[in-house]
Order: structure tokens, then sequence, then C-alpha cells
């Protein structure tokens, strides 16, 4: 995984999301982690955008480890 940050959301290029439940897997791993908010995935371009829930986004870090317990790079 990859990420980039644009505003205050982060970008993750996500290897191995090809289906809508792997969509699923991916962003409930991501809505556990304590500061992300509403998570926008993209199956067709493997990319998930997860904006932060209040003034504190997510680190980088804590969103990589996410996709990794979802069992994804």
């Amino acid at each position: 995984a990859r990420a980039e940050a644009a505003d205050l959301a982060t970008t993750i290029n996500v290897q191995g999301m090809h289906c809508v439940s792997c969509a699923r897997k991916i962003a409930g791993h991501l809505q556990a982690v304590p500061e992300a908010g509403p998570v926008a995935v993209d199956v067709a371009t493997g990319k998930v955008t997860v904006p932060p829930r209040s003034q504190a986004a997510p680190s980088p870090r804590s969103l990589w480890e996410a996709v990794e317990r979802a069992g994804y790079k």
C-alpha cells in the first residue's frame, strides 16, 4: 500500500483488490482506525480514500497496517 495525502484525506493504492467483497473487507478494517472517517473505495482503480473523522487525520502508518490486517498490500 502507498499513501498520498491530499488535503486532510489520505488516498491509498491497494494491490489485489478486485471485487466488491474485497472493497468491503478493506473498508471495514480502515473504518476501525479511530481517526478514519467514511471510506470511499474505487475497485476499478484500486484506490481507497480515507478522510479524517474530525480535525485529526489518521496516520498513513495506521491505515497501511489496517490494509495489511485485511490481507492486502
